[in-house]
């Protein structure tokens, strides 16, 4: 006959793989801390950073611009990153679940849309009317300008790596009954959740995140996070792309830019321009960062917009705790 309990294991290890949580399971866990050590690491750094300069330095020859060098040397590192983390740090589990959690919040698009952008736009719009907006993008180089894209990016993530932190530990910090009850409601564990508070037992002791499964579920909630920005920051790029074709007439841009050749237009689209497509991918990115600082530290955003986190964080924390309550009274 089989047992309610481990039963119940499976189904939150399952339930765990699925969410994109697979660090709390035992054995891959064991995987990810022997993929981590220096024998293994040390050798996959190597290559990719042999690789990036090769290629930032095959890429200079080719088109001749010096300023590609740092933002080729940048993709490729990040790329060699995620190859590694999608192969030896079992990290599939997790893309697999951010990419399906982006293009399902793809239907949460207008009603975001229309409750950031508005106060978004009105301090980002006085930058886009701005000459020496125009100017300072006109004049970078298509590789620095992917760099400052890539900075400004890191800035955002290098952000919620601070902060999200702090929110793991305000949340493992009030788990009780009630909250394994509230937070499993729906999952695999709600009946043993129930089960265990009615039985006496306090999940709360196993309620503290700590190592892979706290670096796994931080960087969970930062997918979640950055899936809302980007599709923000793909919108404000849109807008201003509409927006400047619109009302930018070719007169103004070339006075704006200043270009001793004139701006770069499309034949059958005139006010589309090549300049109008950096400074909006420009303000876009700018805009993603900002609205990053401003959905955590902004009231105003924080209730809207980084609820979708806290209820991520608050399901994974509780079911966490259910689950290790379970584990130990199967090892009695």
């Amino acid at each position: 006959m089989a047992d309610p309990g481990a039963d119940a294991v499976a189904d939150a290890e399952r339930w765990f793989r699925t969410r994109g949580l697979s660090y709390f399971v035992p054995d891959v866990r064991t995987a990810v801390r022997d993929g981590l050590r220096p024998r293994r690491v040390v050798p996959s750094v190597v290559t990719v950073v042999v690789v990036s300069l090769v290629l930032a330095a095959l890429v200079v020859w080719v088109i001749d611009e010096p300023s590609a060098a740092p933002a080729v040397i940048g993709s490729v590192v990040g790329a060699g990153a995620l190859l590694y983390a999608l192969t030896t740090l079992q990290a599939r589990p997790i893309v697999s679940w951010a990419i399906g959690r982006t293009f399902g919040s793809l239907r949460l698009l207008v009603p975001m849309a229309s409750r950031a952008l508005p106060l978004l736009l009105v301090f980002v719009t006085f930058l886009f009317i701005n000459a020496e907006a125009w100017q300072m993008t006109a004049n970078l180089k298509p590789g620095i300008l992917w760099t400052v894209v890539l900075l400004l990016t890191a800035l955002a993530v290098l952000f919620l790596l601070v902060r999200l932190p702090e929110e793991v530990d305000r949340v493992d910090d009030a788990v009780d009954a009630a909250f394994v009850v509230r937070a499993t409601r729906g999952t695999p564990l709600e009946q043993p959740a129930r089960d265990l508070v009615d039985r006496g037992r306090d999940p709360s002791v196993h309620a503290e995140v700590a190592g892979y499964d706290r670096w796994n579920l931080i960087l969970v909630l930062l997918v979640v996070q950055i899936g809302q920005v980007v599709l923000l920051a793909v919108t404000v790029f849109v807008f201003f792309l509409v927006f400047g074709a619109l009302v930018m007439t070719t007169t103004v841009q070339n006075s704006w830019t200043q270009l001793p050749g004139g701006i770069d237009s499309f034949s059958f689209l005139p006010t589309v321009s090549y300049e109008l497509l950096k400074v909006s991918l420009f303000l876009s990115a700018f805009s993603g960062l900002y609205f990053t600082v401003s959905a955590v530290t902004d009231d105003t955003y924080r209730s809207q917009f980084f609820a979708a986190v806290t209820e991520e964080l608050e399901r994974a924390v509780g079911m966490r705790a259910v689950y290790l309550a379970l584990r130990a009274e199967l090892d009695r």
